[in-house]
């Protein structure tokens, strides 16, 4: 799909349930190769990120089989994954680099693991993932006794594992690929790791490693791992639909007049919910039931009703809680009342692109009136959006908001290099149609 072409929308009505978590099929994909036993994970979302996790995997000797479905196969259905876990030392030296293809999560998270291996190894990726920015990492582990090499803070990143030593570490920022690294490195420690963070980042590791039996404590914001003698033991676990791919939906049921969309199964940790907050601040109409928990984690299902909003300011501990959902929310910003400013997003700034300069590129060209800043933008509205070609910038978050942006202007709106959005959201077109768009 290197072009998406979207025209203005009638109604999108329809229950549907979106791909399992990225951000949780990642951890449990790693975190079962560590175990002693078999895993077996249910719902696990086959994007292009989460596959360079498992070719990584297989690459360090890790045995990943599929479980077919039944038959017939329910829409968004796919086969489990049984990963045949090798303990904590048993993985194997890489014969190559490898390649984390775009997905930062894989690297980071890698990072941390890689660093208590009895072996070298180098993990690299595409021209896009090596501009990232890496020293956020390498920086805490290298004070647990980490031995790695950047290439001037970026990727490749040469690691050559040893004992790692436990360490109390202050993060600057508010960052779950970075205090998961640190977490998974301290599975290697020998002493207890002790991660400090200013405000609420995902806690899906934490609640994945209590899950396996790990020695884990969280107090507040503070999270201790002490070392353990006995090993993780393996999942069992259906993955949650992904909110931040429910995102898109939910924004673009709310701005289609007539809209109604239910969004079921799907993941509401309270760490990963701030567009929920900030929507309903807005005026959204949006309501919550069957709650309930799957994985470990709190699950529901979202009901969305087109509305007007109204502006508002995003900023402080709200913004890690949607750092994803920014280039969605400059959306429907676009067609609120009012001015929205958001602030202390500055983590926008080193995404899959520029979050902030691209977003405010694009957006202008479908004729919003919006300002960047610093760490940040400013959106005034509401304001009629007119189609024309814009592009991705290989970043599939905004490829998304765009095509949600795409239902509401005038005329068709063409985005180029659409395919990123396997990234994180297989199949997001199709769905999109079946609850009524008119995207090719």
């Amino acid at each position: 799909m290197p072009r998406l072409i979207i025209r203005p929308n009638k109604p999108l009505r329809g229950h549907i349930r979106v791909p399992g978590d990225k951000s949780i099929s990642h951890r449990a994909l790693l975190l079962g190769a560590l175990a002693h036993g078999t895993s077996r994970i249910s719902g696990f979302l086959p994007s292009g990120d989460c596959l360079a996790s498992l070719t990584c995997l297989q690459a360090l000797g890790v045995e990943i089989t599929h479980v077919p479905v039944s038959a017939p196969r329910k829409e968004g259905e796919h086969p489990a994954l049984v990963v045949h876990g090798r303990g904590l030392y048993g993985l194997r030296a890489p014969s190559a680099p490898l390649n984390c293809v775009r997905s930062g999560t894989t690297m980071r998270l890698l990072t941390g693991i890689l660093a208590g291996q009895p072996f070298q190894s180098i993990l690299t990726g595409d021209p896009q993932l090596l501009r990232r920015p890496m020293r956020r990492v390498v920086e805490p582990l290298r004070r647990m006794g980490a031995e790695i090499r950047d290439t001037d803070g970026h990727a490749p990143l040469t690691i050559r594992g040893q004992q790692l030593r436990g360490c109390d570490h202050s993060l600057p920022v508010p960052s779950a690929q970075v205090k998961s690294a640190l977490l998974l490195a301290g599975l290697y420690a020998d002493g207890p790791t002790v991660v400090r963070q200013p405000g609420p980042a995902r806690d899906h590791t934490e609640r994945m490693l209590t899950a396996m039996g790990a020695s884990i404590a969280v107090n507040d914001l503070t999270v201790i791992l002490s070392p353990s003698s006995l090993p993780l033991s393996p999942l069992s676990i259906t993955i949650p639909g992904d909110f931040s791919s429910a995102a898109f939906l939910l924004v673009a049921a709310t701005l289609v007049p007539g809209s109604e969309v239910t969004v079921e199964n799907v993941g509401v940790n309270p760490t990963r919910t701030g567009l929920l907050d900030v929507l309903q601040a807005m005026g959204a109409d949006i309501a919550l039931s069957h709650a309930g928990e799957q994985g470990n984690e709190p699950v529901a299902e979202v009901t969305v009703r087109s509305s007007e909003l109204r502006g508002v300011q995003v900023s402080g501990d709200t913004v890690v809680r949607m750092i994803d959902e920014f280039p969605v929310l400059a959306v429907a910003a676009t067609q609120s009342h009012g001015t929205t400013t958001v602030r202390d997003a500055a983590e926008l700034r080193v995404k899959e692109s520029d979050r902030i300069a691209t977003v405010v590129a694009e957006l202008r060209a479908l004729g919003a009136r919006i300002e960047p800043l610093p760490d940040g933008f400013l959106i005034e509205g509401p304001t009629p959006l007119y189609g024309t070609g814009v592009d991705s910038h290989n970043d599939h978050r905004l490829a998304m908001a765009l095509a949600v942006a795409g239902l509401i202007a005038e005329g068709e709106t063409v985005i180029e290099n659409a395919e990123c959005i396997e990234d994180s959201f297989p199949g997001f077109a199709s769905l999109m149609r079946s609850l009524g768009a008119t995207c090719d």
